[in-house]
């Protein structure tokens, strides 16, 4: 069974920075990707960034230049670093992992973002 833990969510004030990180229960390298989805209240779940097993990443254009994903793999996480927070950015985030044709997702952690 394969265990997905997010942390670091928090409430920031806009233009603040938040890391988020997601604690796989196995080896990042038996993942095909991981990935960082978010979903606000009344929203439906979107994509925020991917990380590939090859160290490729892509990011959804909202995001682009203020977050970044990275993974240690010595420690089986992925993190989402958040910089220049907007309000828009709140909501839940999780993170999953992709391999082959089972995705296993995190119980999710609140960001929110407010002044």
């Amino acid at each position: 069974q394969v265990h997905l833990v997010e942390s670091g969510g928090g409430l920031v004030q806009p233009g603040g920075s938040l890391r988020l990180s997601c604690a796989a229960s196995e080896s990042l390298f038996s993942f095909d990707a991981m990935n960082w989805y978010r979903q606000a209240p009344g929203q439906q779940r979107e994509f925020v960034a991917i990380v590939t097993s090859g160290g490729g990443t892509h990011y959804a254009d909202s995001v682009k230049g203020r977050f970044t994903i990275s993974g240690d793999n010595a420690k089986n996480t992925v993190y989402l670093q958040m910089n220049s927070l907007k309000p828009e950015d709140t909501a839940v985030y999780y993170c999953n992992g992709q391999r082959r044709l089972t995705t296993y997702w995190g119980q999710g952690t609140q960001v929110t973002v407010s002044s």
